[in-house]
């Protein structure tokens, strides 16, 4: 997820969701979050790397491996995540199954201290171009999301909380977006009262479509 304000040098967003890190990880599944006030220039990092979110949970921590991880056409696992600005302090704070992990101060950010606006769901990789090819690196399952429910990666129940603190549904204002289509895809869900505004992603990366 990423939360949105502002543009080039004065883009803000807050990022939070889960990541899987060859280097800082060794490719466990692990919660993750980053921020930047600046367009990615010098201020931010991932989780506590730096001043900046200020932790309150002692039973979740940033980085901390998620051991409950979907099988493809079998049992799903599900992260629960919310990002959400307290209306009377300004803080942008994290929810995580429910448990307030912390928040990012209001201080931290010029175009975010008063409110957002985009949020981007889905998944990004990072590609190296190793050889001159795509990376072999998998989105979400490894899988397209045109195989849907337990074969590829979704996220669901998508909201926002506008002005007057009251939950919104983005579902008519959904814009599906893919940079590689041969290499990872999206494909939105028709809205229900169980998933509500969800969508499906994700693909292998490198294959004989992604080169």
């Amino acid at each position: 997820m990423w939360v949105i304000a502002g543009d080039g040098a004065d883009l803000n967003t807050i990022e939070a969701g889960w990541m899987v890190n060859s280097v800082t990880n060794n490719f466990n599944t692990s919660l993750f979050t980053f921020w930047t006030s600046d367009g990615y220039r010098s201020t931010g990092c991932y989780n506590l790397d730096c001043p900046g979110f200020v932790q309150t949970s002692n039973k979740i921590a940033l980085g901390m491996h998620l051991n409950m991880i979907s099988q493809y056409n079998g049992q799903q696992f599900e992260t629960k995540i919310t990002v959400h600005k307290d209306p009377t302090s300004g803080n942008w704070w994290l929810q995580i199954q429910g448990e307030d992990v912390g928040y990012w101060p209001s201080a931290l950010f010029k175009a975010l201290s008063s409110t957002a606006t985009a949020i981007n769901w889905g998944g990004e990789i990072t590609n190296t171009n190793p050889d001159g090819r795509h990376t072999p690196t998998q989105m979400g399952s490894g899988h397209f999301a045109s195989e849907g429910w337990k074969k590829a990666a979704f996220v669901r129940n998508l909201g926002y909380v506008d002005e007057s603190c009251t939950i919104r549904d983005p579902d008519h204002d959904l814009i599906p977006l893919t940079t590689r289509a041969e290499c990872y895809s999206v494909h939105l869900g028709n809205f229900d009262q169980t998933y509500g505004a969800h969508f499906y992603y994700g693909g292998p990366g490198l294959s004989l479509s992604c080169h």
